[in-house]
């Protein structure tokens, strides 16, 4: 009995290692959101990392994460670090190129709970009185993550907290603050 057990676990382990192997070597999650102004109203709620706490749904996750900047207040070079609980890790995330009411592209280095380096972008598209704003993820899916996806769906999930933002986002600017 034990034989067939230890069998069985290492007929799973063989297929799990089969499985994640045939995952995609990278991804890409994005989601648009659509704001009722112009990109220049826009634009510096993102390029200006202190100004995440007020829509970022993963302050939200932490309100206690410690949260330091270092750099310009805004555009490139701008960098924000963060340490908190399990739902938000620690990390970093610094602004690599920023075009006004146009683009932004951050470097993230996650630490904790994994480590993983990925580029995430906003871009900002004017159309009419409003403006079409996507958020985008990209990386390199390393074995562990590959995994991962093997059991959760990472695109819905983080693509989630993406359209949060998007909407915190938003309803920060709609509101004038």
């Amino acid at each position: 009995m034990l034989n067939i057990i230890l069998f069985l676990i290492i007929i799973g382990i063989i297929v799990v290692f089969v499985l994640a192997n045939r995952q995609p070597d990278d991804f890409r999650i994005t989601r648009t959101g659509t704001i009722t102004a112009p990109a220049s109203a826009i634009f510096p709620h993102v390029n200006n990392l202190q100004n995440w706490e007020a829509w970022s749904p993963w302050a939200k996750l932490d309100p206690n994460a410690k949260n330091s900047f270092e750099g310009p207040s805004e555009g490139v070079d701008a960098k924000m670090s963060w340490a908190g609980n399990n739902k938000v890790g620690v990390g970093s995330m610094t602004v690599t190129e920023s075009r006004p009411s146009d683009f932004i592209q951050f470097r993230l280095e996650f630490l904790k709970p994994m480590k993983a380096t990925n580029i995430a972008e906003f871009t900002f598209k004017p159309d009419g009185d409003q403006t079409a704003v996507t958020w985008t993820m990209t990386g390199i899916n390393n074995f562990m993550a590959k995994v991962m996806g093997l059991f959760m769906n990472c695109d819905k999930m983080c693509g989630g907290m993406f359209e949060q933002g998007l909407a915190s986002l938003k309803a920060v600017v709609e509101a004038g603050r």
